[in-house]
């Protein structure tokens, strides 16, 4: 049986991969074009990953290191992420393609050779190797989502969206809270078509709150990468409705999500 952390770090490494091929040819006037993230470029997308896979060596490597950056942090919350991306956004795009190469190496190495069982501190809870890969890939796809919309260019869905269905579904109680709500009590029933033309299926058979629909569409909508009404998901109950609208696999504040096809911001 293959170990589970080092397929998730795989999987990151491909992602990162695709990712790294979809921009290493850009010309520096393509770096430049805005993204569906207001105020940030191809250049600010690759800044942040550049920026978070920094992030996440420090607490990998240097605990102490990362509670000072999570003092900035605390001390600039409604900035901070700007701010990331903007410190590196600036550089020639060759010097910024090296240092997120160079970043996110260093990281794969680091979650590697990390000892079984070992955690780390982050923004929220701590998180195991597995766990912080696990993040990387979603927001790697999901930043890769921004910059392939924002160069008119369709990424053909592979099955490492499995990584980021689990946490949409894990994330489910979290975006009850970022909210306000109190979660339901009882489980979901999802239900997900894979690229690969699997399913994925995560809770109880019967459970009477049901999400059905593509993978793709389900990592899309918990990414906040495109809107509800241009997804092709079903909810079946009141409780499971209610989720897709406020979904969100990433930390932080509610985001803004996107506006419907058509219609302007």
């Amino acid at each position: 049986m293959s170990d589970p952390t080092t397929s998730v770090i795989d999987d990151l490494r491909e992602e990162s991969e695709a990712l790294d091929r979809l921009v290493a040819g850009l010309s520096a006037p393509s770096w430049a074009l805005a993204t569906p993230a207001p105020g940030w470029t191809v250049a600010h997308q690759i800044a942040h990953l550049a920026w978070t896979d920094r992030s996440a060596l420090l607490a990998v490597t240097d605990a102490d290191g990362f509670r000072a950056l999570v003092e900035k942090a605390l001390a600039a919350p409604a900035s901070f992420v700007d701010e990331g991306a903007e410190e590196d956004a600036g550089r020639p795009p060759a010097d910024l393609l090296g240092r997120w190469r160079e970043g996110r190496t260093a990281l794969d190495e680091a979650l590697r050779a990390a000892p079984p069982g070992a955690r780390f501190p982050w923004y929220g809870p701590p998180m195991s190797a597995a766990s912080m890969a696990t993040a990387r890939l979603m927001e790697t796809w999901a930043h890769g989502q921004d910059v392939a919309d924002a160069l008119g260019v369709v990424r053909p869905p592979t099955d490492r969206l499995r990584h980021v269905a689990w946490l949409g579904v894990r994330t489910r109680d979290f975006a009850y809270g970022v909210h306000g709500l109190t979660p339901p009590a009882d489980p979901f029933r999802v239900e997900l078509q894979a690229p690969s033309g699997d399913s994925w299926t995560y809770g109880p058979e019967d459970a009477p709150q049901r999400v059905t629909g593509p993978a793709l569409d389900f990592c899309l909508l918990v990414t906040q990468r495109a809107h509800r009404a241009d997804l092709a998901l079903r909810a079946d109950g009141p409780d499971a409705d209610r989720w897709l609208d406020i979904a969100q696999a990433f930390a932080g504040p509610p985001g803004t999500g996107r506006t419907p096809k058509g219609e302007a911001r």
